[in-house]
């Protein structure tokens, strides 16, 4: 064995000469001198003794030997101290080696170890620069000690405060060094910034768990946010103007996150700042505003955590803030008074308020999934006043009532945008659409312009509403592009279901006189995604009959609209007949249709869209005199289509709305307005008739069916035979036998009275005969010998 060892190199003899027998007694001093004098004196095999070092560590740590480790370590660093010769690079390689391999170690001493020896090297400057050096893997490791969970609290804080000074020191070690890797680069920064931010968040809880000043030095009692925080200055402090960014960016991103670490529980902290805004509710508009802007971060980054009843709370609660917003702006004080002493509030800060409540909703919604954004929109259709019905919310003046609508309808904007749906059933149910169409009938621009866009965001299924969003007369509409899929079955159901409706509400909208350039380019982005996304043969049919009836309604002159208003519908009429033509791809169709254009782009150009649609167009004084040649004719059409499979009967016939007490009530006009009443008088057709049907009496039913308008009778009928399958198809199983049961036996009644009479012979007009037992019968007599009167014979 002597033997043996007398054959090792003299560099290996030195270095297996400071290991003592027993690993307790430490390091050997006196041998340690002369190897450190032996690597001054031969700086070339410096490289040498790092990697047998290197080696003998290793084994120790495998054979769990770590007295030796440490000595080993003690060894290393000593020389690193002592040694600034030319030849260090290559002993820093192998000192760097062993240092990773006890942080690749699951012992938390080793990994301390190794920390503070990486953080002794980080200390010494260096006099030759190295090229090939990289500390990615300490920079990765050192982050991700500084959040370790380590079961013992004093162990676990050991190893945090070990990683935040290992960071500490890969900053050190390359901030300044041009050669080295940038450690300022996002990769890097990512990684150092959150892990020191996490620590000093965390620093209360660790803070208690320090050991006491008894038995700790001053530097000991150092707690992690304290080293952190020192940590943190020097980090800034050492970055240059091109550098900062990279540096801050983090720590933006980590408070906007912060919310996340248990995301199990960030729905109390929505919770949290919903019962804040609560108790700030009498408090100043800026003050509510920046408490909405951060629900308006947090709720976007709690949405996915968010379970049960928060999503609708959020809602609940912002939507009541929006009402007593608006009532704040009308009263001008937060008590609803004008008493001297009442602090007056300012309009502006409240519609800023007002803003940042709808732009949270949104954002809010705009995380949900389908189902629950669903769920959402019916709960703010269920919060907006409806037109005749008692209001849901409580505002103190009329003009409230509108705010609050105009408000809710911007909300259910927001929660529409982007609305993704497959099946227009659910995504449009009774309960939603009904109520948003009635206020399509409001004589208010603003409130018909929000229920188009709701109704844009949820038809448009492809993209294709910006290609609808300026109304023009387009030659080729393959430029535009447009993604066009079959109807599915639930498609079909719902328009066969919801065409006519909305049909007749897109008609109604074009006769409000208060309608500007927006709406019927709305109108007309309405038309073009109904044409693209729900249309089949019979929708194209009921859509082109519309588009007619919208220039029948501009050459009226009875509906009291403008001149520009009758051209706009004349230009929205041929701007959509333009585009359905060349959809339905019929050559005939679409040559009646652009002849009919070219002549008015010759004789009447503001009948078109690039006529009306100016800043300054140039309208005729009247539209009395049209010719027809500028006007596109229903017969043609329905003979070109016709040809072509479509159904000719539908087609010929004039579309008229149908309308009901909802326009009425919607409308608010005056029962004076327009009543003609006609009673009815007695019959002149029976002389004979001793007694005459007295005149009607004018009673309230009476005036209420007056204003009832009679024309349309087929599609009345229609509608009628529509509603009657609509109640088949939704009506409970016993109501709709109840009703079958009671039509049953109506027809049993009227077909027993029928057998009755034919079975029964008629009487006879010679009179009757006796029967044997003194009771009379009736005797049937041929007809050729009864006697008729003379005014019955021919």
């Amino acid at each position: 064995m002597y033997d043996f060892f007398f054959y090792l190199p003299r560099y290996k003899r030195l270095v297996d000469n400071i290991f003592p027998e027993d690993p307790e007694d430490g390091l050997v001093k006196a041998n340690m001198e002369k190897l450190t004098f032996y690597a001054l004196s031969a700086p070339e095999k410096l490289d040498r003794i790092g990697a047998y070092l290197s080696e003998r560590l290793s084994r120790d740590v495998a054979r769990h030997r770590y007295g030796y480790v440490c000595i080993a370590m003690e060894a290393l660093d000593q020389l690193l101290m002592a040694c600034h010769c030319q030849s260090i690079n290559l002993f820093v390689e192998s000192f760097l080696k062993m240092v990773r391999k006890l942080l690749e170690s699951d012992k938390p001493n080793l990994q301390i170890l190794g920390t503070n020896s990486f953080v002794k090297f980080a200390n010494i400057e260096e006099d030759t620069p190295s090229y090939h050096r990289s500390y990615d893997f300490f920079v990765s490791r050192f982050s991700e000690m500084c959040h370790s969970n380590y079961e013992d609290p004093d162990i676990r804080t050991k190893i945090r405060m070990a990683g935040i000074k290992g960071l500490q020191g890969v900053v050190r070690k390359t901030v300044n060094d041009e050669l080295q890797a940038n450690i300022w680069d996002p990769q890097h920064m990512d990684k150092i910034v959150p892990s020191l931010l996490f620590n000093l968040q965390s620093g209360e809880r660790t803070e208690s768990r320090s050991p006491s000043p008894l038995q700790a030095s001053e530097k000991e009692k150092e707690s992690p946010a304290e080293l952190t925080e020192r940590c943190f200055r020097e980090l800034l402090g050492r970055a240059a103007y091109g550098n900062i960014k990279n540096a801050v960016s983090p720590v933006l991103i980590f408070l906007h996150f912060s919310l996340m670490f248990q995301s199990q529980h960030s729905h109390l902290v929505i919770q949290q700042l919903l019962g804040h805004l609560d108790a700030n509710s009498k408090n100043s508009a800026k003050v509510r505003a920046g408490i909405v802007e951060v629900l308006l971060e947090a709720a976007a980054i709690a949405a996915s955590g968010s379970v049960g009843p928060t999503v609708l709370e959020v809602f609940n609660t912002l939507l009541r803030q929006l009402r007593l917003s608006v009532d704040y702006e009308l009263t001008g004080s937060y008590d609803g008074s004008t008493n001297i002493g009442t602090k007056i509030i300012k309009a502006h800060e409240e519609r800023q308020l007002q803003e940042a409540v709808i732009r949270t909703i949104g954002s809010f919604a705009n995380t949900l999934p389908t189902y629950q954004r669903s769920e959402v929109m019916l709960f703010i259709m269920g919060k907006i006043p409806v037109p005749g019905l008692k209001c849901i919310v409580s505002i103190s003046r009329p003009q409230g009532t509108r705010m609050i609508q105009i408000m809710l309808l911007k909300s259910l904007v927001q929660v529409t945008t982007g609305f993704q749906n497959t099946n227009m059933l659910t995504a449009l149910p009774d309960t939603f659409l009904d109520p948003l169409l009635s206020f399509s009938l409001i004589n208010h621009s603003e409130v018909r312009l929000l229920v188009l866009q709701i109704l844009l965001s949820l038809i448009d299924r492809h993209d294709n509403r910006p290609k609808f969003s300026k109304i023009r007369i387009i030659s080729d509409i393959s430029v535009l592009k447009l993604k066009v899929d079959k109807c599915s079955r639930q498609d079909n159901l719902f328009m066969k279901k919801h065409g006519q409706h909305l049909c007749r509400h897109i008609y109604l909208g074009c006769k409000e006189p208060n309608s500007d350039q927006q709406h019927y380019e709305t109108l007309y982005a309405l038309l073009g995604l109904l044409s693209v996304e729900l249309a089949n043969e019979e929708v194209v049919v009921d859509l082109i009959r519309l588009a007619l009836a919208l220039q029948d309604l501009a050459l009226s002159t009875d509906e009291g609209l403008t001149i520009y208003n009758r051209c706009a519908v004349h230009a929205l009429s041929a701007a959509y007949l333009n585009l359905i033509c060349q959809l339905t791809t019929v050559p005939a169709f679409c040559q009646h249709i652009h002849e009919v254009i070219e002549v008015r782009q010759k004789e009447g150009p503001y009948l078109l869209p690039e006529g009306v649609f100016l800043e300054h167009p140039k309208l005729p004084p009247s539209l009395e005199k049209v010719e027809s040649g500028v006007l596109f004719l229903q017969s043609k059409i329905a003979e070109v289509l016709g040809g072509s499979g479509y159904n000719t009967d539908r087609l010929a016939t004039p579309y008229v709305p149908q309308y009901t007490d909802e326009d009425r009530l919607s409308k608010r006009k005056s029962i004076g307005e327009t009543i003609s009443l006609q009673v009815e008088v007695e019959s002149r057709n029976s002389p004979e008739k001793e007694e005459r049907t007295p005149a009607e009496e004018i009673t309230f039913e009476t005036l209420k069916s007056a204003i009832v308008d009679s024309a349309g009778m087929e599609e009345q009928e229609r509608e009628r035979r529509r509603q009657v399958v609509e109640k088949f198809q939704k009506a409970p199983f016993e109501e709709i036998a109840a009703h079958c049961g009671a039509r049953a036996t109506m027809l049993q009644n009227k077909l027993n009275q029928i057998f009755e009479i034919t079975i029964r012979p008629p009487p006879s007009p010679s009179g009757t005969i006796s029967s044997g037992y003194g009771q009379s019968q009736s005797r049937s007599v041929p007809i050729y010998e009864m006697k008729f009167p003379d005014l019955c014979v021919y």
